[in-house]
This record gives structure tokens, sequence and C-alpha cells, in this order.
């Protein structure tokens, strides 16, 4: 357990927080791509700060203040030019650094510009890569924006999943260290909500925990598997500060604020070979709900089903009333390390997992149990002899509500049809 103190010194993120500090040294996706296409400016709130991003008439992107330096006119409605943002209420207009590179009637009356060039907005780094936007919201120079191997897999059929999640983002990652909760919240758990009462999940035997650049590696064994198993020999990444990489998708749990964060899935789908080759012209992005029409959580889905966990622990987790097991160690590995960030951080030093050598991040590698499959694909027969890839394949197993139109893509990528899913089978 935590004391208070502790507790929040890792759960607080606005700015001049310990743990808030720690994690503006780190790039994080916050909006997909697409969604600036559709419409070009957004309001989103980071790190308990309210800003707005946008795509100028150069297709260039901009992370600013929500609010005008003039009278605080929210700038979410404002009107992207060349060059910037432009405020719909009296038209100043600002650059993607925050200068105020217009003020039409201030610099009539002071020809000069000085009274503009003082105008500041808070500004922040925002790049696209892998279909999403990054912002990045610490001390400049930022690092390295890491290069993913599986942001450049062909062949397949990206999609990136949004939920607005009402809890503290550490619970969240957290869970992304947690291997016998798949045992429970994910195959015996389904099985009840299906009405069975036997045939559970084979129990977990063995666990261990590895620390690596890249974050941490959890490895298991259970009861149907031994020491050859890639679940043991390779394990799954808890990627830091805040991810978790499974092989096939990663996920990304995004402070919004101390009691909200944002959930942030990027998953790659491969496609038969008799598809290929393929070339991507977009990745859609959509929001997946997390209550039903009766205001209840969404059980029925993977993702689903973690997020009933992370918000039943409350808006932030009292860690004071815990009492951590064996099963417990890694997320007792993960704590200890984001305290030795914090003082990392506070020495001056950047904190783990932060890439400064652009000639390293090319393509970094990540331990995957089935890199060959999304590499070399399969023949759709096989697919269909496969119950794993099947599942895959003709399910989208992980976010509830996947729009009709992203569907659509899907199915016309893939060449099948999308099979309906109550509740997830794994």
């Amino acid at each position: 357990m935590l004391t208070a103190e502790k507790n929040a010194q890792l759960t607080q993120v606005g700015p001049g927080t310990p743990m808030g500090e720690v994690l503006r040294r780190h790039w994080h996706p916050f909006a997909g791509v697409d969604e600036l296409e559709r419409h070009p400016t957004k309001a989103v709130r980071l790190f308990g700060e309210d800003l707005v991003v946008y795509k100028d008439l150069d297709g260039n992107y901009g992370l600013l203040d929500r609010h005008c330096a003039h009278r605080r006119a929210d700038l979410s409605y404002g009107m992207p030019e060349a060059g910037g943002l432009r405020c719909n209420y009296h038209g100043w207009q600002y650059s993607a650094e925050g200068r105020c590179v217009a003020a039409p009637f201030e610099d009539i009356a002071d020809p000069s510009g000085r009274f503009r060039d003082r105008i500041r907005l808070k500004a922040y780094p925002v790049r696209a890569k892998a279909g999403m936007l990054w912002a990045y919201l610490g001390p400049l120079p930022a690092p390295e924006l890491p290069d993913w191997e599986p942001f450049s897999w062909q062949n397949g059929f990206v999609q990136v999943v949004f939920s607005e999640v009402p809890c503290n983002w550490l619970q969240a990652q957290e869970n992304s260290i947690d291997p016998v909760h798949f045992e429970w919240m994910h195959a015996n758990w389904t099985k009840r909500l299906r009405g069975e009462t036997e045939g559970f999940a084979p129990t977990h035997l063995k666990l261990d925990f590895e620390e690596f650049e890249h974050g941490f590696i959890y490895k298991r064994i259970t009861a149907d598997t031994d020491e050859t198993s890639p679940l043991w020999t390779i394990g799954r990444v808890c990627l830091w500060p805040n991810g978790f990489f499974l092989g096939d998708h990663f996920e990304w749990r995004v402070p919004v604020d101390d009691e909200n964060m944002l959930s942030v899935s990027w998953f790659f789908i491969r496609l038969p070979q008799e598809r290929e080759p393929f070339v991507q012209a977009r990745i859609p992005s959509w929001y997946s709900p997390i209550r039903d029409a009766n205001g209840r959580w969404i059980t029925s889905h993977i993702i689903n089903q973690d997020i009933v966990a992370w918000v039943g622990q409350g808006a932030v987790t009292d860690r004071s009333l815990e009492n951590l097991g064996a099963s417990d160690r890694g997320v007792a590995l993960i704590r200890r390390r984001l305290f030795e960030d914090i003082a990392a951080v506070q020495r001056g030093e950047d904190p783990k997992g932060v890439m400064r050598d652009p000639e390293r991040n090319h393509q970094v590698l990540l331990p995957s149990d089935h890199r060959w499959f999304f590499l070399d694909g399969l023949p759709l027969a096989e697919f269909d002899r496969e119950p794993k890839w099947e599942k895959l394949l003709y399910h989208f197993l992980f976010h509830a509500g996947q729009p009709d139109w992203v569907k659509r893509e899907y199915e016309a990528a893939a060449g099948i049809r999308l099979r309906e899913l109550d509740i997830i089978n794994i």
C-alpha cells in the first residue's frame, strides 16, 4: 500500500506536480489525424490544461491554449488560416509557436506591431504519426517521438479507438502489468456473463517480471502451458510510462486531469494474403462508448471490461487501503520505478524511456510473440482453420460501438463480412 502523500505524488498530473513533470517528458497520443480532416479544430484537455489543436490551411498542426489572449474567447471555434489559427471574436491570429502574428485593429492603432509582439499563448509541439496526433508538453528540446516497428507493418488494416474514462491514469496503467486479471476478468467473468457455470480458464501457476529499456515485460505460465510457451519466453510489454503492447496492438492511458483519462488504442489487423498488396488510404479513428443505454458499464468487449475494473476503484484509487499480494509484484515494480523517475526529473535528468538519439529511433522492435504472422500473414483458408486468427479477422473484440462506416472500410479491405459479437469469448 501507499500513504496518501505517496499516492498523490503518483496520481496528480497538473503543471508543476511531480508525476505531471515526469509524464510531460514523453510524447502522448491524444487525437486522430482523420478527426482534423473532418473538422480542423478540436478542444482538448491534457494534464489539467485546456487546449485547442488545429490544422492550418498549409496542412500544419498547432496545439495552443484554448483561450485567446485578448479577451479569452474559445479558440476551438477559431478559423484555421495559412500559418496559424485566427480567433473568431476579434481576429487575433496565432502561430503554432503561440506568437500573435495578427491583431487587425491593434495593428492599425499601433502600426509598429510592438503591442502584438508582446502577446504569447501557451503552445506545445504536436506531430502526426501512425494515424494519431501526439503532443509533447515538456521542456524543449523535445525528445524523439518513438517510431515503434508495428507502425511500419504492411498489409494490415489499422484503426485508432478512443474512450473517455472517468478515472486516474495510474490505475489503468497498473492493469498493464497484471497478468492474472486475464484469467478472471476476460475469461471466467466472460463465461459467467454468458451464463456458463463450468469450464473456467486455466489457473495461473507462475509469474515473472523483467525490466528493459522501454518498460517492463511480464511472463506467465498457466495450467495449460509450460516454459516453452511464448507467454513465458516472450511475454507482454508494459510500455513506459503509460502504455501497453500486446504483440498486435498498443494501448495508452493519457491523463486528462487527476480524475479523468483518455484511453487510446491502436490496432493492426493482418489481412489475408489474397488481399495483398494492401495500402490503407487513411487510418480511421473513432470513440467507443463505455456505458449502455441504461447507464451501466458495457462489459461485452475486452477493453470495456478493463474499464469496469479501472473505474470501479474510484476516480483515484485509495492505495492506502490496498493489500498487495504475490500477483502484484509487477505493480510494486512500476511504482518504484515511477518514484525513481520523479527523483531523476527533479535532478534535471531524463526519466526512463525517453529517446534522444534519432539514429536509434527507427522501427524500434518490441517483444511480440507472433511477429511472423503480422509480417507474413496467412491465406484466408488458414485463417479459417486457426481459432485465434479467425477470431481476430472476423470480430472486433476490443471495443464496443465500432461505427458502421469503419466496419464497411474494414470489410472492403479484408474481403470478408464481420460477424456479430454479443459477449467476447477468448
